[in-house]
């Protein structure tokens, strides 16, 4: 990791962290990942060996640098998705501003119509950081999108335990998916599909 990535990650997330302290509306609030959830995650994709990775929920960008940094490593892209335009443009800003430009696609859309568009088994690792209540009705997307083997991430698994827990519930008793909690940062929810 070079210092000037190091240097940029730093900047986000203090920009993050006083952004978020002093606005009040969902919309214009960063709320990124911690620190340890960017590495969680970057680790992940390299042992996985992912190159299609999506996320969902770009916000101002700084989980995309941490996707992308690992899916480039591997020879991957990923492909991130955000409805808000305020948070797209700080995203592509970001992106600009990163050597990982050409390693990413910002989709300035609503997810549910975005998936819905995504052929079957065309992602190899799928993030997920966006509007919770969403996700359950999401579900067949995210199951058919994700190929055999493939990973999902959830972020917020125990900071918002109540309104993960009904997406949470669908996925624990889907037969293609093993499942675990990861402690890390806001508590990360795992489920790889069956390669059967």
């Amino acid at each position: 990791m070079t210092q000037s990535f190091q240097d940029l990650l730093s900047e986000l997330e203090r920009f993050g962290d006083d952004n978020d302290k002093t606005v009040s509306e969902r919309p214009r609030r960063m709320l990124n990942i911690t620190r340890d959830t960017g590495e969680f995650l970057s680790v992940l994709i390299r042992a996985t060996l992912a190159r299609r990775v999506l996320e969902i929920g770009t916000s101002n960008g700084y989980s995309t640098l941490w996707l992308a940094s690992a899916a480039r490593a591997v020879g991957g892209m990923v492909t991130t998705v955000e409805c808000s335009d305020y948070k797209v443009n700080l995203a592509r800003r970001t992106f600009d501003r990163s050597d990982l430009a050409d390693h990413i696609t910002l989709v300035f859309d609503d997810a549910g119509r975005f998936l819905e568009r995504c052929s079957d088994k065309s992602f190899d690792f799928l993030f997920l950081d966006s509007e919770r209540t969403e996700y359950p009705g999401w579900w067949p997307h995210l199951e058919r999108v994700l190929r055999p083997g493939g990973l999902l991430v959830v972020d917020n698994a125990t900071s918002h335990a109540e309104q993960m827990a009904p997406f949470i519930a669908l996925v624990e008793t889907a037969a293609k998916f093993a499942t675990s909690q990861v402690p890390v940062g806001n508590g990360e929810f795992l489920a790889v599909k069956s390669n059967r």
